[in-house]
């Protein structure tokens, strides 16, 4: 269809114009010390969040005080978010300049060994949530994304405390999302050792890398996890609960996490 033209739905026999929001999708290039990293398509909100998230997930910081500010530069082909680290090592041994789709995750890595390098351990005890705080978690995670309920085209990943508002990021890529949440997280100072992280998304072994580097003991998501998924899982001691509906889930990993009923 023409930029420009009305789109229409069809539904029942019957087609009508149709009124539909849609997401946003640029290229982000994540610059630091200067030099381009990563252009990603992302969903341009939060991009200070993304910045800091990218830079923790990918080893390049260790904190979120180590990215320092974020400069966010907007040109007319892009955006730019600028971050100064101190740790030139660090850029140097994961430095990849990659032109990334919205669902890219393992874009530009340069060996067997660095797809699948092992993932940061987590040994907290965790939230200890019980099987309905799960499945009210995640019925509650659609009415938490605004921007997903507008336009059903974008992930999300959210964070998720007993008796605490779910800390949310959407983007139309997985991987952005979750580097998001992470950034977000760690720019406002909250811990994630009582925490589950909720993912609208499948999960894949770069998903659960990046999520042992956020540090929540209890993943959930709704869909299905690759066999490597699970295994990247064990080894960072996360509780793997996916499937999830609302009629039930499937734990695949740390089944002991979780508050069984009697």
């Amino acid at each position: 269809m023409a930029i420009g033209e009305e789109p229409l739905r069809w539904f029942e026999g019957t087609r009508t114009p149709a009124r539909r929001v849609l997401a946003d999708e640029v290229p982000v290039a994540i610059v630091v010390n200067g030099t381009t990293v990563a252009v990603l398509l992302a969903t341009p909100s939060d991009l200070a969040d993304f910045a800091v998230g990218f830079a923790l997930t990918e080893g390049l910081v260790a904190s979120a005080s180590d990215a320092g500010a974020v400069e966010i530069v907007r040109h007319d082909d892009g955006i730019e978010a600028r971050l100064s680290i101190a740790d030139s090592a660090a850029l140097a041994a994961r430095r990849r300049t990659i032109t990334g789709p919205s669902g890219c995750g393992l874009c530009g890595v340069e060996s067997l060994a660095a797809a699948i390098a092992p993932p940061r351990m987590v040994t907290a005890a965790g939230p200890r949530p019980t099987p309905a705080e799960i499945v009210a978690a995640m019925t509650g995670l659609g009415d938490a994304q605004p921007l997903g309920r507008a336009t059903r085209a974008v992930h999300g990943a959210a964070l998720w405390r007993r008796e605490a508002a779910l800390f949310v990021r959407e983007d139309v890529g997985r991987h952005n999302a979750l580097d998001k949440l992470t950034g977000a997280v760690a720019r406002a100072g909250i811990g994630t050792a009582d925490a589950m992280l909720l993912l609208t998304s499948r999960v894949s072994v770069e998903m659960m890398q990046k999520a042992s580097a956020l540090g929540a003991p209890v993943v959930v998501a709704v869909s299905a996890p690759t066999s490597l998924a699970v295994a990247t899982a064990q080894a960072a001691g996360l509780t793997l609960v996916a499937v999830a509906r609302a009629d039930g889930f499937e734990v695949f990993t740390g089944p002991a996490r979780i508050a069984w009923p009697d």
